[in-house]
Parts: structure tokens; sequence; C-alpha cells
């Protein structure tokens, strides 16, 4: 029985952290999957910038205002957010803009076929810095930075709701959108204040913002439902009062006009607070995972007690729904929460994690109890965190500059901490281990190899914090008892050798998942002509340097994370060539 009417999936970020160069391949099999599971509301952001372009072009701008706006195809999200501005490294090419569109053509009549409604993008109020030129007369502020960047990449210009220029590009905008994907949809993504402080946080200016908005919705489209993720009022909680936080949704003067995700309700809900977002539809929603980072983690009675408990007491609560940063394993804990959307008592994850691994492995027939036995081990240990100090998915501390402090037990956000026994993982390690061993036909099964390889992974990157903690105590000359230069250089070394084993191992699971050089191929591949027609129009030259600026966004957000490193390292992976290429060398 279904408890909530809406199942939603996606994060808008997740569309560059795992989705930024994805073909239509690998998006035929993710929208399978979220059908498969009863997800009946994504969003669906590719192709953004396509109309966006067109819109601005009629209303007067140039292409070469327009094209200084958009960001590389690794940071569209935050260009969608109105974090940043611009590019580094080159400009996006319009080859990308138009291939972009073609795909979300696909992804969108998929969607509809599936039975699924889509979230559309709108009209935001970002516009390029030439919008004093364009219009004259126009009421317009220039955001707040964001993050360190250069302001040539951030303070972006916002159009106000208030003017009416801005229901004039809104009515355009979905017009447009219309035409192209068909009236597909009602529901429209729209986040103005993503880490993001508005002009000011006078009362009536914030209703104002959001009153403007909510018309301009409305006067293209009579059904419009404004959907807004809620991370902004636990980002910037100093800002996001709650007498601030009613006054900007009162805008909204029909509840059923906005939809609000409650980005991080298994360890920062904030729905509690603005007494169910003040009567505003909302959406429980796991996030779970930053940055697309790779520990195994889970908060299993979170998701399955919470969102029963606040069923129960919230009127206003309409769904479930994923809103990952990134999509990086941990498959179970998004099985779970999408599966809790059909009973209307807490999980029994017991039977829930035997019941999932026999439908994982036994496709070809039994299920070796070592694998039952395993993740029931992990059912009580990785995928119950409790302690919310470490409220997301963990780093190792290799993906981190190094120092010889600061790295370990880190809490809150990116957190380092080791909530369970190692020694219980390396037992399941020894489990999967075993099973292989009893039954060798598992290594022609792709999810045994996939789960075996990333538990080797957590395994061995685990045992890199022991040693590490090792060295810093024989090389530490303050501490007399363990100060030791030859242990701290043999301990180095292992250290070193232990990061090339890893390497090694992932590169050897010849699986994409776990490889730089898949992630690379794959931006490189979106410089390749899409049709016949653009191959005989695109010349070697533009598909060299196209190929050339795509691979440096793809190096780009997983190692620095801007020009000069301005959020370095917050999209770490635990890749093989990666580990090899930059976190053994540094």
């Amino acid at each position: 029985m279904i408890i909530v009417p809406w199942r939603y999936h996606f994060n808008t970020v997740t569309f560059s952290y795992t989705a930024a160069f994805w073909d239509w391949n690998e998006w035929e099999l993710q929208l399978d999957w979220m059908a498969l599971r009863g997800i009946n509301l994504p969003l669906a952001w590719v192709g953004y910038e396509k109309i966006l372009q067109e819109v601005f072009l009629d209303a007067g701008f140039t292409n070469t205002e327009i094209s200084s706006f958009f960001s590389g195809p690794a940071f569209q999200a935050w260009n969608r957010f109105g974090n940043i501005q611009g590019s580094w490294g080159g400009e996006l090419p319009q080859s990308w803009i138009d291939s972009q569109f073609d795909l979300q053509k696909q992804i969108v009549q998929r969607i509809v076929e599936l039975g699924m409604t889509p979230v559309l993008p709108c009209f935001t109020g970002f516009v390029p810095r030439a919008i004093d030129h364009v219009f004259p007369n126009a009421t317009f502020v220039n955001g707040s930075q964001w993050n360190g960047f250069p302001s040539s990449l951030t303070n972006v210009t916002f159009l106000e709701p208030s003017d009416s220029h801005f229901t004039q590009l809104q009515e355009s905008f979905i017009s447009k959108q219309i035409a192209a994907f068909g009236d597909v949809t009602n529901f429209y993504t729209l986040d103005q204040y993503n880490e993001n402080n508005p002009y000011s946080g006078d009362l009536d200016y914030l209703r104002n913002v959001t009153y403007g908005t909510w018309q301009s919705l409305k006067s293209a489209d009579s059904d419009a439902v404004w959907v807004m993720q809620g991370w902004l009022f636990y980002s910037n909680s100093a800002f996001w009062t709650d007498e601030r936080i009613q006054a900007y949704l009162s805008g909204v003067e029909d509840d059923s006009d906005m939809l609000i995700l409650d980005l991080f309700s298994e360890s920062q809900p904030q729905w509690q607070r603005t007494n169910s977002y003040y009567g505003k539809p909302w959406i429980w929603c796991q996030l779970h995972d930053y940055g697309g980072n790779m520990g195994l983690y889970g908060q299993i009675l979170n998701v399955t007690n919470n969102p029963i408990e606040a069923l129960a007491n919230s009127s206003s609560l309409v769904g479930f729904g994923l809103a990952m940063e990134g999509e990086e394993g941990n498959e179970i804990m998004y099985d779970l929460l999408l599966d809790q959307a059909w009973s209307s008592t807490p999980i029994d994850t017991d039977l829930y994690f035997h019941d999932w691994a026999s439908a994982r492995y036994g496709g070809s027939g039994a299920v070796s109890d070592s694998l039952y036995t395993a993740w029931d081990i992990l059912r009580t240990t990785v995928y119950n965190n409790t302690n919310l100090t470490t409220p997301a998915v963990t780093k190792c501390i290799f993906e981190l500059a190094p120092n010889t402090t600061g790295l370990v037990n880190r809490t809150s956000h990116h957190p380092t901490t080791i909530t369970y026994s190692q020694a219980d993982l390396v037992h399941v390690w020894s489990l999967f281990q075993n099973a292989s061993d009893n039954e060798p036909s598992l290594w022609d099964d792709p999810a045994y190899t996939f789960d075996f390889t990333d538990i080797t992974r957590q395994v061995m990157a685990n045992a890199f914090v022991d040693l590490y903690n090792n060295f810093v105590a024989a090389a530490n000359s303050s501490l007399n008892i363990t100060y030791s230069p030859s242990t701290a250089n043999a301990t180095g070394a292992q250290m070193l050798w232990l990061l090339s084993d890893l390497d090694s191992v992932l590169t050897a699971s010849n699986i994409p998942h776990f490889s730089l050089a898949a992630w690379i191929a794959s931006a490189r591949s979106c410089a390749l002509p899409q049709s016949a027609n653009d191959s005989q129009t695109t010349n070697s030259s533009t598909i060299a340097a196209a190929a050339a600026f795509y691979e440096y966004n793809a190096r780009n957000q997983i190692t620095l994370w801007g020009p000069t490193g301005e959020i370095s390292d917050y999209a770490s992976k635990q890749w093989g060539g990666l580990i090899s290429s930059y976190y053994m060398p540094r």
C-alpha cells in the first residue's frame, strides 16, 4: 500500500557530480532504475541552457553576453543555483548546449512514458551582467560571494521578481519549454537562495520576492507548483530565522502551489522548527552523500522510523525522496527509503536486508549463507550509524591534503570518523571471499563483483588511517615514548604501498564506477559529433578543443573544484588512476 503520493528523486547538484557527462545509455538505465522503485516525481535539469539561451537572445542579450554567463559542464548546477557565473579553463561550446537539449528531449519523453511526472526548470531570476543594458530600467541586485570564488565568477546578478521583466522572461521560458517537450508537467524547480543570502533580511522584502516569483509562475502556467530545496534553511540558518522563513514562504499565498524538499531529513530535518513549513506541502528526503564521496555509510533507523513518525505528525507531508549530491554506491540505503514509501510501519531491516541480498545475488540460484551473514553485519554496523556528528558518507583521509593534524575523526560536513568497528568490516570482507571460494560463479555476477570491490576499497581505506596514526606518532619528536624516525620512514613507505595496491585493485576491477579513466573518457566523448550532420560541420580541431575543455572540467571538479582550489577535495573520489596520479604524489 502506497502511503505517500510522491516519491521524489535527485538533488540539483547530482546532475553535475554524477551525471555531468552521461549519455542516453546511462540515462536510460537510470530512468528504468527509478521507475522500478516507484519514483514518480524526478527532477529533470538536463539541457536547461538551450532554452535559457533562447530566452535571453529574444530579450536582447548578445551571444557573447550569454556565453560568458554559462559555466562548464561539471559546474552547471551551481550556475543554475546562482552561486557562480562564467567558466574557467575555457568557454562552454554551443555544441554542448545543443546536444544536451537533444538529450533532455529523450529523457523527458521516457519519464512520461514510464508514468512519472518530471520536475522541469524555469526562469529563476539569475541573469548576465548586461541586464542593465538590455533592460535599462530593470531592478536587480548582485548576489553574495560564494565559497571564496573571485567576484568575476560569483556575486551573480539577480533580477528582482517585483520587476515586470521577471514575468516576461518566465513566460518566455515556460512557453518555449512546453513547445520543446510538450505540456507534461506543472512542477518547476526554482531555488534562488541556495547558499546565497538575499539582498535584504527585511520581512516585507522576503515576502515580496516569493510573491513576485509565484505570480510569474502562475502567469506562465496557471497550475504551476513551485518546487524548492529546503537546504538554505539549514545551511544558512544564521540568516534564516523562523520569522524570516515564515515571511518568505508566506509570499506563496496558496499553500498547494509550493512543494518543499526537506533535503537532509535523516540528519538535519527542518520541518519541525518550521512547523511543517507553515503548511506548505513538503517531502521527507535522504541526502546521505556529499559531493559523490564513496564511503560505506547509512542510517537505517532514521530512514525507516523518522519518515513514519513525520507522517503521523505532519499533515502537509506528501512524499519521500532521495536527494543525494552524488549516486556513489550504498544502493541499499536508497532502496530502503523508497520501499518505506509503501509501508505504514517502519520496515523490519533484518528481514529487508535478507530479502535484498536474495534479490541482488539470487538470479542464478541459492544465495550463500556467508552473504546473508555479511549483509546482516553491515546492517548492524556500517549502515546503522546513530552518532549524527557524523551525518553523511565519510571520506578517507588520503583524499585530503596531507597534514599531521586535523585529518582524523572529523565530524559534521565531510566527516572522516569511522563509525563502526573496522574488525567487523574485515569480517564482512572474509565472508564475501568465502562465498566466492565456495561458489566461483559469483565472479560472473556484476552485483557481487561490484560489492566485493567496494568493500575491499573500504577495508583498505580504513587500514590507511591506522598506518597514518602510527606514522604521526613515530614522526612527532615531542612524543618521546613513540618518536622513532626509522619507524616513521617504514610506516610512511607502507602507507604509499597500500595506496598503490588500492589503486591496482580498483583499476583491475574494470568497473567504470571506480575508474578515473572512465570519468575522463565519458567527459571527452561529449565532444564527439552526435549525428552524421554534426560530423560534416565540425572540424577536428574544434572537437579536440572541446574534449580538452571537458576533460579539464572533469579533473578540476574532483580535485581543486575551482580555478585555484576554492573547494578543494570536496568531490574527492577513491578511483583507480586518481589515487596513483593525484593522492599518492601529493
